[in-house]
């Protein structure tokens, strides 16, 4: 079930917030009501993947329950090498195999195995709980919390990846408590400004890129004027689909009394691509930053030794992502320029701030080219069509260009969506007019049948 659809927003959505706030009174039930509605939300798309998240949901919550006699460090490993293990199944086993299979001069015949919707979230976040419970730093909790905290519809399928300490606590807050009719105001503007984003910046910048990597995919040289084009529109089509979910499920969270952390702070404002990682994908920048950069050495090693830390998480960063050699590159890329930029700190100079940006942008655009071509060719095919390497091509549509210019002056002047709608923005009666007006008309675009799932659900 996608969020900007008439079915969620008219029936499903509706009906699950009334019964929260019917069970106000019953933690417990409102708990389990929570987690069943969650369930349904994920078992929409195929029932056949409830059992694997209920399954993941049980073991992990076991492992954290075992007796405190049992070595800990050896739980969490085993914890760890669990939620590993089957991540790798349903998600690298046609990659690994394919891969060792090519290298002995073998054809590999795939799988056909089903990605689980939102695997590598949950998976991600209940690793992170296991370390945090190996280090100390978590509590053993009831079942219905932590079961609750990982299904929790809003970011199940594609996050933002929400650390334990960050959410449970809230269960337990009344949701009749003051505040209420301005959380529920400010949460549905978010949602609206989300479900903009979407519909009416992210899909039709889709429909700029799209053709284009499919002519590289097919082989077909990409002109200068279209490189550019469908590098530009898709670097802000994943900015707007993937923020626009963020920004959903932040407003969704706010109409259940809930505050879900921030994904997105204008990242294509950043001057440096330090600066963009620490406002893109936050929650996965962070825990990247402390399961796998701070493990390898981070900040304490020496340069070397940090340069190497940080190629290596980028890397698995990138191959989080996707099961291709495309998002290895991707992250090597993204590595190998948080590697440079490291060093260049350190040596104390400063570089003017618009030539920071247009690097940092640079960095960003050719990583989007890797992430979403179908494979180095068509990659490859972009990249020079972006240098000049193929002429320059047909000229683009003023409409596309229009789109293009209008979603880069939003992404890069504009504030962000949970700025406006949560800390800008006053009661007023025109504004909650506006907001319901545009509520409307985007109910109305999205009757249509035209919505697409988010890219960050194929991860």
């Amino acid at each position: 079930m996608l969020f900007h659809t008439q079915a969620f927003l008219l029936a499903f959505l509706p009906l699950t917030v009334a019964a929260y706030y019917g069970l106000a009174a019953r933690p417990q039930g409102r708990r389990w009501a929570m987690i069943a509605a969650s369930l349904v939300f994920y078992g929409y798309w195929d029932w056949r993947l409830v059992p694997l998240l209920v399954g993941s949901v049980v073991l992990n919550w076991g492992l954290s329950r075992l007796p405190p006699r049992l070595p800990l460090g050896r739980i969490v490993a085993l914890g760890v090498a669990a939620n590993l293990l089957v991540l790798g199944l349903f998600k690298y086993a046609d990659f690994l195999v394919g891969n060792v299979e090519a290298l002995i001069g073998l054809k590999h015949d795939p799988y056909g195995i089903v990605l689980p919707l939102g695997i590598s979230f949950f998976t991600f976040q209940q690793i992170s709980y296991l370390v945090d419970l190996g280090r100390g730093q978590a509590p053993r909790y009831r079942f219905a919390d932590y079961a609750l905290w990982v299904v929790l519809f809003p970011h199940l399928i594609a996050g933002p990846i929400i650390r334990h300490h960050e959410i449970i606590d809230q269960f337990a807050l009344d949701p009749l408590r003051p505040g209420l009719a301005e959380r529920i105001a400010r949460g549905l503007v978010l949602l609206t400004l989300g479900i903009a984003k979407k519909v009416m910046i992210a899909d039709p910048l889709a429909a700029i890129a799209d053709p284009v990597f499919l002519a590289a995919a097919q082989g077909k040289a990409v002109g200068l004027v279209d490189g550019w084009a469908a590098g530009l529109a898709f670097s802000l089509q994943i900015f707007f689909d993937f923020s626009g979910y963020s920004d959903m499920a932040m407003g969704i969270g706010l109409l259940l009394g809930l505050m879900l952390p921030v994904n997105f702070l204008a990242p294509y404002r950043a001057t440096s691509i330090r600066a963009f990682w620490r406002r893109w994908h936050i929650t996965l920048s962070r825990f990247l930053r402390d399961y796998l950069y701070i493990p390898l050495g981070g900040n304490r090693a020496g340069p070397r030794r940090r340069a190497a830390a940080t190629i290596a998480t980028m890397l698995l960063g990138g191959l989080w992502h996707g099961a291709g050699w495309t998002f290895v590159a991707w992250g090597g890329l993204h590595g190998l320029a948080l590697a440079v930029n490291q060093r260049w700190s350190e040596t104390g100079r400063r570089c003017p701030a618009l030539l920071g940006w247009l690097m940092t942008i640079l960095v960003v655009v050719v990583g989007f080219v890797l992430f979403r071509a179908t494979g180095f060719g068509a990659a490859a095919a972009v990249l020079a069509g972006m240098a000049g390497f193929s002429g320059l091509g047909p000229a683009l549509g003023a409409n596309a260009w229009s789109l293009i210019l209008a979603a880069g002056l939003v992404a890069v002047v504009g504030p962000a969506a949970h700025q406006v709608a949560l800390e800008r923005l006053t009661p007023q009666p025109w504004v909650a007019v506006a907001a319901g007006l545009g509520f409307v008309y985007l109910l109305l675009e999205i009757g249509g049948g035209r919505n697409t799932e988010f890219i960050y659900f194929q991860f």
